[in-house]
């Protein structure tokens, strides 16, 4: 993972380094529960100037690229994040990004970190490479976080009423606990720790189901293939929907 992690910071400097950029790690890596197979490698560029086309066209399949150069390589289809420039990215001037993201990679003109992500970068972020930036950005106040915590709350209430044969169904659980601790303390927990937290705190309405889903989180690769986790992890909806009542009087106390 390491020696990913360098290979594509010095690809990523080949195309950009005319335009002096600053490579941030954030996430799961940073907060120590990286897991193969479930987490990302979350990465932020941002550029003293704007980046050109043809700097975007190079960067945006460089992903692939590497997998292509290196065939057993496990990590490199894990990197997401953006490549911008910093201007744009504190004053959110549309301007030329390169996203990448789970379902693949774009160009566009914006991008921004939610207020879990950017509590992350300026906490915890680690620079991969080049200046430090971090104290031209503003921190997100109580309201913001309110916000994107009620945010990911209506979602949780429209999207995992049901769930599928997905890991990632497992996820939601560990989400609304680390939502919950955000707003009891102002800060950011890894995923992992977070469901911990819950049930050590006596949150969990359902806590065996806690429990199996910090295990699938602990090892999922272990799982992945596994039928009948995956018809487990079907199941999953009403325990959600039982959690995130916690979380939605968590909220309401959040707003008195």
């Amino acid at each position: 993972m390491n020696q990913s992690i360098e290979i594509m910071t010095n690809r990523i400097v080949n195309i950009l380094g005319d335009n002096k950029p600053s490579i941030y790690l954030f996430g799961s890596i940073v907060l120590k529960d990286f897991k193969l197979g479930w987490s990302d490698i979350d990465i932020l560029c941002l550029t003293k100037s704007e980046i050109t086309d043809v700097q975007a066209d190079l960067l945006l399949n460089l992903r692939q690229v590497l997998l292509s150069e290196y065939d057993n390589n496990l990590y490199f289809r894990s990197f997401e994040g953006g490549f911008l420039s910093l201007d744009q990215f504190i004053n959110k001037i549309p301007d030329t990004v390169i996203y990448w993201g789970t379902s693949g990679q774009r160009i566009t003109d914006k991008y921004h970190l939610d207020p879990f992500s950017m509590i992350e970068l300026m906490e915890k972020g680690y620079l991969l490479y080049g200046d430090e930036v971090r104290d031209k950005f503003s921190y997100p106040t109580k309201e913001n976080i309110l916000k994107a915590v009620v945010n990911h709350y209506e979602a949780i209430r429209k999207y995992a009423v049901t769930t599928d044969r997905s890991l990632y169904s497992a996820g939601w659980l560990l989400d609304i606990a680390r939502c919950i601790y955000t707003l009891r303390t102002g800060r950011i927990i890894a995923k992992t720790k977070a469901g911990k937290w819950a049930l050590d705190n006596n949150l969990v309405p359902d806590v065996d189901i806690m429990e199996k889903v910090i295990s699938i989180r602990e090892e999922p690769n272990k799982y992945k293939n596994n039928n009948e986790i995956m018809e487990w992890l079907e199941t999953l909806g009403k325990y959600i929907q039982k959690f995130a009542d916690v979380l939605e009087n968590e909220i309401l106390i959040a707003k008195l």
